[in-house]
């Protein structure tokens, strides 16, 4: 083993929806090619512009259900009526290659990883404010004024969940964030004491 060699780290990024996670994430791979970014699994239909495969991996109910009771997953949950997993082949297997591995989850699926995998670092992107965050989503124009109720409450509730998280990156600007989460995906496993 090489001086300073440190095992790949799985890093798990959370946030409230319409926080941003997804262009810090792009632009965190501008930063970090090496890091490989999960694909997720999940039921909804595809947005505009998103591809089957490196958007998300779309699946019927069917599929995805066969996949949760095969165990394929390390961690599912459903969310805003669709249902969304991370496939634990691929991440497992990245990890035992060495490669830095990155899953942008929602709350629910990081409480699952952290009860499977507790090594992992826990990240959770915060906006600069709840009204900001509103913003966000209803800019978006892409939901229901249900579903934008529904996210709405949701946020609320991962907003409270942040302490839950080893850090919190607050996204006031999409470059900063991406640099703070690349920082803690490629840093010292071992936390500084404080």
């Amino acid at each position: 083993m090489n001086e300073g060699w440190q095992p790949a780290r799985l890093t798990v990024l959370s946030g409230p929806s319409g926080v941003g996670k997804g262009t810090v994430v792009a632009e965190l791979r501008q930063l970090v090619p090496h890091v490989w970014v999960s694909v997720s699994c999940t039921t909804r239909s595809p947005r505009p512009g998103e591809i089957d495969g490196v958007s998300y991996r779309f699946v019927d109910r069917a599929e995805f259900e066969r996949m949760a009771t095969a165990g394929e997953l390390l961690e599912h949950a459903e969310f805003a009526g669709n249902r969304y997993g991370t496939p634990r082949g691929a991440v497992v297997d990245h990890l035992a290659e060495g490669v830095p591995t990155l899953l942008e989850i929602e709350l629910e699926g990081a409480r699952q990883v952290r009860a499977a995998m507790p090594e992992a670092r826990f990240v959770f992107l915060a906006p600069p404010s709840a009204r900001e965050l509103a913003e966000r989503l209803s800019g978006r124009g892409t939901e229901s004024a249900a579903d934008m109720a529904r996210r709405l409450d949701r946020a609320e509730v991962e907003m409270a969940a942040a302490s839950e998280f080893d850090h919190v990156v607050v996204n006031h600007d999409v470059t900063d964030a991406a640099a703070a989460v690349a920082a803690l995906v490629i840093g010292p496993s071992e936390d500084p004491p404080g």
